[in-house]
């Protein structure tokens, strides 16, 4: 059983950066994947990026990799999100997750309660 509670959330403008946390306050994260998918307003739940704990292999959504950097943390229980040059498109709740599905969600049983990032113009 993993519990997760994200972190870091918030009001940035067009073209700043936010980190994201992600702390298993119950559990840890070895042998899985932790990744973010994030909600849009009025939009799907979509893959933002994922890590392979064992061997720190990263995944990325393809229209983000390039400004999305997602790292373990010094812990087996963090790891964070590093969003930079944010667009509005970019506003979301974000959410952490664990399992072993690269980015399939429904091969992610833990979810974190979310985080909100509003990018303004």
């Amino acid at each position: 059983q993993v519990e997760l509670v994200e972190s870091g959330g918030g009001l940035v403008q067009a073209g700043g950066s936010l980190r994201l946390f992600c702390l298993a306050s119950r559990g840890t994260f070895d042998n899985y994947f932790v990744a973010w998918f994030r909600r849009p307003p009025e939009k799907e739940r979509e893959f933002v990026a994922a890590i392979q704990w064992a061997n720190v292999k990263k995944y990325y959504a393809d229209s983000l990799q390039g400004r999305f950097t997602i790292s373990r943390g010094s812990a087996n229980n963090a790891m964070y999100l590093q969003m930079d040059r944010l667009n509005i498109e970019d506003t979301a709740i974000y959410y952490c997750a664990v399992g072993s599905g690269e980015s399939y969600s429904q091969s992610y049983p833990y979810w974190g309660q979310g985080t909100r990032v509003t990018v303004s113009s």
